[in-house]
């Protein structure tokens, strides 16, 4: 239920005496005086505002009534109302004859204000309390009850979403980046799992294209550093591991790419699962055999031709198109690498072995 305070109680006031050459009070709904522009006055009883409370109308006070009553002055109560519900009482202070124009225009003023707060207040509650529901559905709470009041909530928790998780400048917020996702794109849930970071579930349906979104972005001042696309959910369990999926992907990208702004779950899906067990020493079964090709590879030539040919899935024209070679260089130095490494890459084998090898040395040990 909603009731007055302070700060609102204190900004009616400010706001009507900016224009009225009188004091004026704001009384709570037991009396008690919340804004003034007599601050000694605040915290202390109007009875006044009492003999409103108990009638529940407008109460005039010359000098004579004023004097018997504690703590009130000569002037004109009014009841405050939201929804038809008396929630205070608006004091001016002053002749009653010259005030109760002022009154009924202040009175109306005030209602406005309260009801403002009133949906300011509701908003933010709702904000809150969808994020808080949106935070328990991702973290594998599906009960009946949650999902019946994620309906209710008008989340939709039956829809196909896409995650993608944005990494910010450490120097921005994600509050106003969300907001304005959710207000381009209907239906989609945005929630911000750490500082910098912002996770959006868009509606699979809704075509986008990360490049013209992240210059969207760009142009409203929010600095993207790189972004991790998911794949459709059509259920909120695949959702959570996409989510998953996604943190996994921007996590591989930031150590392992940090020159590539775009990352796909779709592609990096299995280098990014093995990256998050880098600790692992079972990783050496694909890290040695590159080791032994760059101890001979002091230019950085041969990596360089590796990672290119697993980009073009080992096929030898499009690679040596892109690194502008021959064929028979190419054929060269692939062969110079199964020397080094003591792996054959035309075998099935031996090309995940170096694929998944190269996908977890950082890109930048091939320049």
């Amino acid at each position: 239920m909603f009731e007055l305070d302070h700060d609102l109680a204190q900004d009616i006031v400010d706001r009507a005496m900016a224009i009225l050459p009188c004091n004026v009070n704001v009384m709570d709904s037991q009396g008690l005086i919340l804004g003034s522009g007599e601050p000694e006055r605040i915290n202390t009883r109007h009875e006044g505002a009492q003999l409103v409370l108990a009638n529940g109308r407008v109460v005039e006070l010359d000098a004579q009534a004023a004097q018997c009553l504690k703590g009130v002055q000569p002037g004109v109560n009014l009841p405050l109302l939201l929804d038809g519900r008396l929630i205070g009482v608006l004091g001016l202070t002053g002749d009653p004859a010259q005030l109760r124009t002022f009154g009924e225009l202040v009175r109306m003023t005030a209602e406005m204000l309260v009801g403002q707060r009133r949906l300011q207040v509701e908003q933010h509650w709702r904000r809150q309390r969808c994020d808080d529901l949106l935070a328990l559905l991702l973290d594998g709470d599906d009960s009946p009850r949650l999902l019946d009041e994620a309906r209710q909530m008008g989340l939709k928790p039956q829809l196909s979403r896409t995650p993608w998780l944005f990494e910010l400048h450490a120097a921005q917020g994600s509050d106003a980046m969300a907001a304005w996702l959710a207000g381009r794109y209907p239906d989609s849930w945005c929630l911000s799992p750490a500082a910098g970071s912002l996770l959006w579930c868009r509606p699979a349906s809704v075509v986008v294209d990360e490049q013209r979104l992240l210059d969207k972005l760009g142009a409203q001042g929010w600095a993207v550093e790189r972004v991790a696309l998911g794949q459709p959910a059509d259920d909120l369990a695949t959702l959570r591991r996409g989510y998953r999926g996604v943190r996994d992907v921007l996590a591989y990208g930031r150590d392992i790419l940090p020159g590539q702004r775009c990352l796909t779950l779709a592609r990096l899906r299995l280098p990014a699962m093995l990256w998050r067990h880098r600790g692992d020493d079972s990783l050496e079964e694909w890290l040695g055999p590159l080791h032994r090709v760059m101890a001979k590879d002091s230019g950085g030539q041969l990596l360089t031709t590796l990672r290119a040919w697993c980009d073009h899935d080992g096929q030898s024209q499009a690679c040596a198109d892109a690194l502008g070679i021959h064929r028979n260089s190419l054929r060269y130095r692939m062969e110079r690498i199964a020397e080094l490494s003591g792996i054959d890459p035309n075998r099935l084998e031996g090309m995940l072995t170096l694929y998944l090898g190269v996908q977890l040395l950082p890109a930048d040990l091939s320049k």
